[in-house]
């Protein structure tokens, strides 16, 4: 293959190729087992994991349903006409009743086994028709969120702390293997993916991310690829001085292979310097290869092309989502393709053999602000992108609560990619929304990609410790996407009442049926062609995993796991440990309804009851619950509201003061209701009598970081 000058690469939206160097189950009726495979040639199963785009078929052999990340089943039985008979066949309680931790683990289904990761990091095997646990493997290193194992070569794939990777029997859970894997940052919350042999693994949130391809014998490496090169490989002279070296691009979700053309494609994570993922001001450059998909040969490892979907990243704004492969037609091409992009809201479709873009993809001039040494153009589609990228100035007493990407007040407001300094630049669709890492959908029937997303405008600025703030009191809700990959156009769009950002990942099947679970704890099923809603069916917890689908002798089932997850709606999210089972005619019925998560991001403190405080808020002040004592200094921060949050009955008057000492101008504004919009002057003092039960978030005109909430009762 021909060199190209890699000036280019640096250069263009589309990289060009470069040769390079045991819980109880209930339980209804079982059914028969079956095998797996038969006599004679016939072509690959599912669970061969011989080709990127095999359905799922009696099996879902791995978290993204076949090494292409389809998420897609050629079972059908399970369609329009009878999906709203579909009950459960059985649920088991994975960790005997567990009801809290982060469960972010999604099933996988081999020879009529379920083998699941817990919210513990622990590795169940359950059999998929009767529910019951086969074998568990405990973790020996503490718990750990885990998103899924991989099964492949007659074992069970799994990770620790300390980075081990773990090879476990597959038949009896017990361990086979073990191996520390150091020297590359930290392994262990990430999907395992195997095929023939070999083991890909991406590291998590640390300082220097590396793709990692081990012996799926001995857990020996076989080859890594650093996402911050070093110095002398391709891409260090992206980075300023030595900030490659805490430079983040941690690939922290699992990668596509496509055995056909000998590559894998890598997803590499946000930039990092000063210990900020906000601050580009020391790590001057496009920053390679953070922010990108890379592809890299299979079996060596080599650079073969990237392309980088936001250079110089300075809004977390990283498109981690495990890249779908897919073929289709395009212009009347056959084209294979890899679709990548997530947290922007754009979909960038590129050809998966070299990273040419079929479909176009435009370099756009961006504003600038030279104390962040920020890149002067970013990529664009030429389609555009499936949600808005500005956030919404709707009045102040209009509907509530309005448009999802309303903005909340007094702050100043962007468009993405506007740059950020020590003022927060309110922007969309924001480091925890767009697509972020839920686990997307290609339909063979529709050719449709479809993607759960979120509603969550953040603020970026240097007053930031981590990557940004989601301003309390904003709405954050979502829906679902359904994009055409050969014209990379939005065919439907659909609203939901929560973000499906956060492992939300979509099922589809050959009956044109979509599956997806919410954070309220419901599965739905959904028209795959137009979004229509045709079942739905509550888990008992919030759900941040991908449906399956498996069949058993002449039975076929689809499964969930629903644990529940932190991001975005913290502890209000319900938990649990229950996988479920379902089928036609199921004779178990709805889990309890949890209470659903609070969609409106919380103030930063605890209720305090309006007789403790005299009914009375005082800006600019944190407040010490413990004490009752109000900060001795001036507060610009999220808890510079003395309390936060103030609980008062029904007819209270509550008294709003700018503290004496404060230096300046301070005020509230309430929001969305605009009861209130007011500036005092230190000293001075403002009332209202709130005479309507709810709750009433607020902020600071100056500052409106500064945000307290009254709860009315």
């Amino acid at each position: 293959m021909a060199q190209i000058d890699r000036r280019n690469l640096l250069k263009g939206a589309a990289a060009t190729a470069v040769a390079a160097t045991v819980g109880p189950a209930v339980s209804a009726a079982p059914a028969a087992a079956g095998g797996r495979h038969g006599g004679g040639h016939h072509p690959p199963t599912a669970a061969d994991l011989a080709r990127f785009d095999t359905p799922g078929d009696q099996d879902f052999p791995k978290v993204g349903g076949n090494l292409g990340n389809q998420n897609y089943t050629a079972l059908r039985r399970i369609d329009h006409g009878n999906v709203r008979r579909l009950r459960g066949a059985w649920v088991n309680r994975i960790e005997g009743g567990l009801t809290t931790g982060n469960s972010q683990s999604t099933a996988v289904a081999v020879d009529g086994v379920l083998y699941l990761e817990s919210a513990l990091g622990n590795v169940i095997a359950v059999d998929g028709v009767t529910g019951q646990t086969r074998w568990r493997y405990d973790q020996t290193r503490g718990a750990l969120t885990r998103r899924g194992v991989a099964v492949g070569g007659g074992h069970v794939f799994t990770k620790s702390n300390e980075n081990y990777v773990i090879a476990l029997d597959q038949q009896t859970g017990q361990v086979v293997w073990e191996r520390q894997v150091n020297g590359f940052g930290n392994i262990e919350k990430v999907a395992v993916v195997y095929h023939d042999g070999l083991l890909f693994c991406g590291t998590n949130d640390g300082p220097r991310g590396a793709a990692l391809a081990l012996d799926a014998s001995t857990g020996d490496v076989r080859w890594h690829f650093w996402g911050t090169p070093g110095p002398g490989e391709f891409g260090n002279d992206t980075w300023e001085g030595d900030s490659w070296m805490e430079g983040g691009a941690t690939p922290w979700i699992h990668p596509a292979v496509d055995p056909e053309l000998g590559l894998t494609y890598w997803t590499f994570g946000n930039a990092r310097g000063n210990n900020s993922s906000q601050d580009g001001s020391a790590r001057g450059g496009q920053n390679l290869f953070a922010n990108s998909l890379v592809a890299l040969d299979l079996r060596t490892g080599a650079y073969r092309w990237h392309f980088q979907s936001i250079h110089h990243d300075i809004w977390d704004m990283d498109n981690v989502m495990s890249p779908v492969l897919a073929d289709v037609r395009i212009r009347g091409r056959s084209r294979k393709v890899v679709i990548y992009g997530s947290k922007s809201g754009m979909f960038f479709i590129l050809d998966r053999r070299d990273g040419t873009a079929p479909l176009g993809i435009v370099e756009r001039p961006v504003p600038q602000e030279p104390r962040q040494k920020t890149w002067p153009t970013q990529p664009f589609p030429v389609q555009g992108g499936w949600t808005e990228q500005r956030v919404v100035d709707q009045p102040l007493g209009t509907a509530v609560p309005g448009d999802p990407n309303r903005a909340v007040p007094n702050y100043v407001q962007g468009a993405l990619y506007d740059p950020h300094w020590e003022t927060p630049i309110l922007t969309i669709p924001g480091h925890g929304g767009g697509g972020d890492w839920s686990h997307l959908s290609f339909s063979h029937r529709t050719s449709l990609v479809y993607n759960g997303f979120g509603y969550v405008a953040a603020a970026h600025s240097l007053t930031e410790s981590s990557n940004g703030l989601r301003p309390p009191g904003e709405y954050q809700t979502g829906g679902i996407v359904a994009v055409d990959v050969r014209t990379n156009r939005v065919e439907w769009k659909r609203r939901m009442p929560y973000s499906l950002a956060h492992g939300n990942g979509i099922l589809t099947t050959a009956s044109d049926l979509l599956f997806i679970g919410q954070p309220d704890g419901n599965l739905l099923a959904i028209d795959a062609r137009d979004g229509r809603e045709l079942w739905r069916f509550q888990t008992g917890a919030a759900i941040s995993s991908s449906p399956i689908m498996y069949r058993v002798g002449s039975k076929e089932y689809l499964a969930v796991y629903a644990g529940g997850t932190s991001i975005p709606y913290g502890n209000s999210a319900p938990r649990g440990d229950f996988l479920w089972a379902f089928e036609i005619g199921g004779s178990l019925g709805p889990a309890p309804t949890p209470p659903p998560p609070v969609i409106r991001r919380p103030v930063s403190g605890g209720p305090v009851e309006g007789a403790a405080v005299a009914n009375t808020v005082v800006i600019g002040r944190t407040y010490n619950a413990s004490t009752g004592e109000i900060g001795a200094t001036e507060s610009f921060a999220v808890a510079g509201m003395a309390p936060t949050h103030l609980r008062v009955p029904v007819g209270a008057t509550v008294t709003f003061t700018n503290h004496p000492g404060n230096a300046g101008v301070r005020g509230v504004t309430q929001f969305f209701e605009g009861l209130f919009n007011v500036r005092l002057a230190p000293g001075e003092s403002f009332q209202h009598t709130f005479r309507r039960v709810g709750e009433y978030f607020y902020n600071d005109p100056g500052s409106p970081r500064s945000t307290g909430k009254i709860e009315v009762y």
